[in-house]
């Protein structure tokens, strides 16, 4: 059965920081869902041409977008949203690394799985990379909570050796046992696909990060993600614990970590060699806003990344940022970068990309998602504002789709979010 949602719709199926006009914006837009897959997206008129006995829901009023794809974040910080007034590694220790130690205890884990995946689903997120736990029962859990949300994650044991509490260490050899039994178990099942996680090079010794670079070696379709270049006083340590390395990047490089499978965070502070080895490597970097503004981290040179060709992603980094607003991420991304030292202004279309296809891009996902491109996976939100809303008011005087988007991103919250799908099936719904 053919199903037809009518709205006004917003995707862009190419990237609009390299191609102008990439953003398809259709006033009365038609989105044909056909076993899960987008089968036409066109003005309605001639979706409902194209396919004459649909069932059609009428959704004008609001507004359809492809889902947001979160390509940082973590799962055990849900409950430690909103510690402002700390630097990162002062936060990790004072914070983050007390409540992730709370997830031996896998009930509480399995309370916590719950909570942020459906907060994922809740907030438009329809594809996340993630970081689980360092407990492998607890990183079941999610992987569990995710394959019955049906919502399409990546993630993996989180894995240390040094520098954090000693509960939340494992021995290389433990590690690689747990991890092999996850990949068996979660791998390629459904929606889910299994990442590499060391959690970062100042918490990993060099046998850990050997023992990762194994694991991507053995099973084909792994990711690898971990943190990179975030704090001054991090990548200071990181100098002192391998002075053998050019910089950070060469760290991971080392070890063989560092392909198009490689997700890296923040790249706040990243020199221009490393840039271009990032590109050179065809590995992304999530950015993360709203994080790197709470924990005081610094502005990310966005200019550069983009003139060095380096693919980026958005990420909430839950809980160092603050919520799982894509959107949000999105909109601090167009402020940060108005008053950055190298100053640029994003277009709606832009901000649209980087909470959705950028992403998708970044996961080696794009021709799954991202957009709704016939044949994709009809991962979506539907939005529609408050009635009386100072939102509504905006949409009402609007006199361009670019307008119209702008105004989304500015202002739009999660009481905006009314229906989100993967694969055509409802994962989140909201009268």
């Amino acid at each position: 059965m053919t199903e037809i949602l009518r709205a006004a719709i917003f995707h862009t199926p190419a990237n609009p920081f390299a191609k102008a006009k990439a953003l398809i914006a259709l006033a009365d837009g038609g989105l044909a869902i056909e076993d899960g897959r987008v089968a036409l997206c066109d003005d309605y008129a001639s979706v409902s041409a194209a396919y004459p006995a649909a069932s059609v829901r009428d959704l004008r009023g609001g507004f359809i977008m492809p889902g947001f794809i979160d390509t940082h974040t973590h799962y055990p910080q849900i409950r430690i949203l909103g510690g402002l007034g700390y630097s990162l590694l002062d936060w990790l220790e004072k914070l983050a690394l007390p409540e992730e130690a709370r997830l031996a205890d896998t009930a509480y884990a399995t309370t916590i799985a719950h909570e942020f995946i459906n907060a994922l689903a809740a907030h438009g997120t329809t594809t996340a990379l993630v970081f689980g736990s360092h407990f492998g029962p607890a990183t079941e859990a999610l992987f569990t909570a995710a394959q019955s949300k049906g919502l399409r994650i990546f993630s993996g044991l989180v894995l240390s050796d040094r520098m954090l509490r000693p509960v939340l260490h494992q021995t290389s050899e433990a590690a690689y046992r747990y991890s092999k039994a996850l990949i068996t178990q979660f791998h390629g099942r459904g929606r889910l696909g299994y990442t590499v996680i060391p959690r970062f090079a100042l918490s990993a010794s060099e046998a850990m990060l050997e023992m990762c670079g194994a694991l991507l070696r053995e099973t084909n379709g792994l990711r690898f993600t971990t943190h990179i270049n975030e704090n001054l006083l991090e990548i200071d340590e990181v100098a002192r614990l391998f002075p053998w390395a050019e910089d950070y990047l060469a760290v991971y490089e080392k070890f063989g970590l560092v392909g198009r499978a490689s997700v890296l965070a923040h790249n706040v502070h990243a020199t221009d060699s490393v840039l271009r080895r990032l590109a050179g490597h065809g590995a992304s970097v999530a950015h993360c806003p709203c994080s790197n503004a709470a924990l005081g981290s610094g502005v990310f040179p966005l200019k550069r990344h983009l003139a060095n060709g380096v693919r980026i992603g958005l990420g909430t980094d839950v809980g160092g940022g603050t919520g799982f607003g894509m959107m949000k991420e999105s909109l601090q991304v167009y402020l940060q970068q108005r008053v950055a030292g190298d100053p640029m202004t994003l277009s709606s279309a832009q901000m649209l990309y980087l909470a959705t296809r950028a992403g998708a891009e970044a996961l080696g996902i794009d021709g799954v998602t991202g957009d709704f491109a016939a044949g994709k996976s009809a991962d979506l939100v539907y939005l529609r504002p408050c009635q009386n809303s100072v939102l509504s008011s905006a949409l009402r005087r609007a006199e361009t789709a670019e307008q119209s988007l702008a105004a989304l991103f500015t202002m739009a919250g999660p009481d905006s979010i009314r229906e989100v799908r993967v694969a055509g099936e409802m994962v989140f719904h909201d009268n």
